[in-house]
């Protein structure tokens, strides 16, 4: 699994008091940087190659400033020129948000998408998810 610690800011705080719902999934996104660097090592948009076609949060618990959360992302499947993840951020003990998000390997130069290669394939794996913790 890939592992990234977030530092809430006070800006991500709404006027209920907890971390807003919009912010959940900007901070799924940068526990994937790593996962980006595998498909677009020089991180060049002109070179990126992670499309995404579809996303899905479960909002379990509040998640509030002035604690850290930690987001866990996990390889889910893996298929021609596709991935799936899923992902949970946790703060302290508790689960407080889940989903999964799939993204495509596309080149913009030729409009097309293209296999995973298998060095890119073998370090996925090395992040495939264990049991059956997406079903809970």
């Amino acid at each position: 699994m890939y592992i990234k610690i977030i530092e809430p800011r006070v800006s991500e705080t709404d006027g209920v008091g907890h971390i807003n719902n919009t912010t959940v999934p900007i901070w799924f996104e940068a526990a994937r940087n790593e996962i980006f660097k595998l498909f677009t090592p020089d991180s060049a948009f002109e070179n990126w190659k992670m499309i995404i076609l579809n996303m899905n949060v479960d909002y379990l618990n509040q998640i509030f400033f002035g604690r850290d959360v930690v987001v866990y992302t996990w390889v889910k499947r893996i298929g021609n020129s596709s991935l799936q993840l899923y992902e949970e951020i946790h703060q302290g003990t508790r689960l407080c948000a889940k989903g999964t998000v799939t993204y495509v390997n596309f080149n913009l130069k030729t409009q097309k998408t293209e296999p995973i290669s298998d060095v890119i394939r073998q370090e996925l794996e090395l992040h495939y998810i264990q049991g059956d913790k997406t079903e809970e």
